[in-house]
């Protein structure tokens, strides 16, 4: 009987811990599911037909997928847009994993005004949004356009295959901005590195290693999972980040003549593919990557 008891106790603390988990959940959910689940069938209820906005009513005229073929086969426009997203999301990618991992390693550090430091790291993530980007994109402040006029890096594009050759220009041009989206990186790799048991490179230390044997049999594997969420979140913000190209078209054809809210509703969920096709691809290479770390 007394068994009997504790398990019923046990499982209604547990009952109880899964129904506050649930609540804390619940508004989340709710909003979601009326801020962007029904917006999103929404969305694609228009992308399958041509939307025309009236003073008194939205007119709807059913075209299947109509707006789908137009923006894949007939606007070569939204397709360049496309795939020089594609290439730049690839280069950028491996460019801010690479510098936000150095600067937490650097950060991880002894140092005085280590605070500063983190601070000054971080402080472009709180203004490269809004009009603060806008204006400075403007002004050519997150681009070094000068770089690809220079007579030796004009003859190094040129002597580069037509594949490469607009990924590396995109490198060399958009480096600042690139390193701008760095900020939320190098925290949690930094707080990764803090959580590698100190012990394990005095032992590696004893056994004889050198610096470069510990980073990459130790220190690597060991963020081999904040690599992969970092990996994600880079590839969501380059996504929707506020001046992308391909944001911008699919904006303007919203109010176009020849585009229309339908037209756009298309690009977008094209665009979406896209994005996750490019988030499965990183999650597949780089999870097999941290399991085999692990």
């Amino acid at each position: 009987m007394t068994a009997r008891r504790t398990s019923r106790r046990e499982l209604s603390l547990r009952t109880q811990e899964a129904l506050h988990g649930y609540g804390f959940i619940l508004i989340w959910v709710i909003g979601f599911a009326l801020f962007t689940f029904l917006p999103l069938i929404q969305t694609f209820h228009y992308s399958l037909n041509q939307v025309t906005v009236s003073a008194t009513s939205i007119n709807l005229k059913f075209l299947e997928w109509g707006n789908y073929t137009r923006a894949l086969f007939t606007d070569p426009n939204f397709i360049e847009l496309l795939i020089g997203y594609t290439v730049e999301t690839l280069v950028s990618v491996p460019i801010v994993l690479i510098f936000a991992m150095l600067i937490a390693m650097f950060l991880n550090l002894k140092f005085r005004f280590k605070g500063v430091f983190r601070v000054i790291f971080f402080l472009p993530i709180v203004i490269t949004s809004g009009p603060v980007i806008k204006e400075l994109t403007a002004q050519g402040a997150a681009s070094t356009q000068g770089i690809a006029n220079v007579p030796a890096v004009v003859e190094f594009l040129q002597e580069l295959p037509r594949a490469l050759r607009s990924p590396v220009e995109y490198l060399l041009t958009s480096f600042v901005l690139i390193l701008w989206f760095s900020g939320v990186q190098i925290l949690i790799y930094l707080a990764s590195l803090q959580r590698i048991d100190r012990s394990t490179y005095e032992a590696a230390s004893i056994d004889g290693a050198s610096g470069w044997e510990t980073f990459w049999k130790i220190t690597l594997p060991s963020l081999s999972t904040a690599t992969l969420v970092n990996a994600i979140y880079t590839i969501i913000t380059l996504s929707h980040f506020s001046e992308n190209k391909v944001i911008r078209y699919i904006y303007a054809q919203t109010y176009d003549v020849q585009g229309g809210f339908g037209y756009a509703s298309a690009m977008s969920f094209i665009y979406f593919g896209v994005m996750l096709l490019l988030l499965a691809i990183i999650y597949v290479s780089l999870a097999n990557w941290a399991r085999r770390s692990m």
